[in-house]
């Protein structure tokens, strides 16, 4: 397998976006890799008429409690090194522009699943960041069984 040392996380938040956390936290441990934690605001909406209107006011607390947000991302292992980012823009220009700063060796990130009208009108930021970044992305879309000890695993008999 490629040196691993530093893996990039991109999160929305989402339960996929956790069950890819899992993975990426795995692999920084076994590796002793670096992990990046990344999330992409939506850019606040600026709108035109008889002059122009600035983003609400709130978007400074929107941002804040998005970086708390990022911040309570756990990470079960102290060991660990981890870097939080939140930025804001396209998300797919923004986590490529991070993964190619961070010099990031694998991208892993939950996918949503779309398939047929769904993905076609909604776009897929997993799918553009495949197709695009210059490193290995590995997109998790269901959470990964409970490891069993080896132990126990030998005990049990074998199932039909």
């Amino acid at each position: 397998m490629l040196p691993l040392h530093t893996i990039l996380h991109p999160t929305d938040f989402s339960e996929r976006s956790g069950f890819a956390l899992e993975l990426a936290c795995g692999l920084a441990r076994d590796y002793g890799a670096r992990l990046v934690l990344l999330h992409v605001a939506a850019q606040p909406v600026i709108a035109y008429g008889e002059g122009v209107v600035p983003p609400q006011e709130d978007y400074e607390d929107y941002e804040a409690e998005l970086r708390e947000k990022l911040h309570r991302l756990e990470v079960p292992d102290v060991r660990i090194r981890v870097e939080r980012r939140l930025k804001e823009g396209d998300p797919v220009a923004e986590i490529l522009g991070v993964a190619q700063e961070t010099g990031a060796d694998l991208i892993v990130m939950g996918t949503h699943g779309r398939t047929g009208l769904g993905r076609l009108l909604m776009g897929s930021v997993a799918e553009e960041v495949v197709r695009q970044a210059a490193c290995p992305v590995l997109t998790v879309r269901a959470p990964f069984p409970e490891a069993v000890p080896a132990d126990e695993a030998l005990a049990e008999p074998a199932r039909a």
